[in-house]
């Protein structure tokens, strides 16, 4: 019988997996109160099986992008913002 790992499939060029809640506050470093906060405000999120969520990280990026300049990528707002 293979290995579960032997099993493994890499995904097919351009798919995402789709993260669950305590990855996106890992990813970003802050508290469930804050993702809260953020689908409050309109961050995208992927309905999952019961009451569990799922973000897409290429939509919430974006997002992010769009509603926080700190997020955005650029290094002068980055550096003023701290």
């Amino acid at each position: 019988m293979s290995k579960k790992s032997d099993r493994l499939a890499a995904l097919p060029a351009g798919l995402l997996p789709l993260l669950s809640q305590p990855q996106l506050e890992t990813r970003y470093g802050v508290s469930d109160w804050q993702v809260l906060k953020w689908i409050k405000q309109g961050m995208p999120v992927k309905p999952f099986a019961g009451r569990q969520k799922r973000f897409d990280l290429a939509e919430v990026e974006a997002w992010m992008a769009a509603n926080d300049p700190a997020f955005s990528g650029d290094p002068q707002l980055l550096a003023t913002s701290a």
